[in-house]
């Protein structure tokens, strides 16, 4: 099963980023269930290895976080992959990220080492873009460049599995886990 653990967004700050998501005019754009800040990518995981998983998360200890939403860009700069809304680093965000990693390595998960840039994604683009596509996301980019959403806190994060159709990724959350 393809799992991750991540934080779902607050209610009203879905609320703003459905509407910011309103104004892009390429690419799918992740709905708003779907809506997250991913802390770790776990990859493709037995069922029994899941619940070992769960057990880890459930010991972690952390106090509630604080986020901050700021800018939109793009990951792949010439070619497109995706566009996301970005949360600045904290210290309880990146701490909560290091215990997330901490307990999913000590039941076997490998988890590739690559440096945590804090992100909502708000589309994906699943082939290469046309011109007229690259103009939109530009206009998009150029107009909401300077979004943010200040200081919202988040109280839970949680263990999720992805379902992956022709329409596109949904996630099931398995557990979720209180932070406070």
């Amino acid at each position: 099963m393809r799992a991750f653990v991540a934080i779902p967004l607050p209610e009203e700050v879905a609320d703003i980023v459905e509407r910011l998501q309103g104004d892009l005019s390429v690419g799918r754009v992740v709905t708003r269930e779907n809506l997250h800040l991913t802390l770790a990518f776990l990859g493709d995981l037995e069922p029994g290895l899941v619940e070992e998983v769960h057990g880890a998360l459930s010991e972690i200890e952390a106090a509630a976080v604080t986020m901050d939403m700021r800018g939109v860009d793009v990951f792949g700069a010439d070619q497109p992959r995706l566009v996301f809304a970005g949360v600045e680093p904290n210290a309880g965000l990146t701490a909560l990220r290091d215990k997330v990693n901490s307990a999913v390595r000590e039941v076997g998960v490998e988890l590739p080492r690559k440096r945590f840039r804090p992100h909502v994604t708000l589309a994906r683009f699943h082939r290469r873009m046309l011109q007229h596509e690259l103009d939109r996301l530009g206009a998009f980019l150029e107009t909401h460049g300077a979004f943010r959403l200040e200081l919202f806190e988040v109280a839970r994060f949680g263990l999720y599995r992805s379902h992956l159709s022709q329409d596109g990724a949904w996630y099931e959350e398995l557990a979720h886990y209180d932070l406070g």
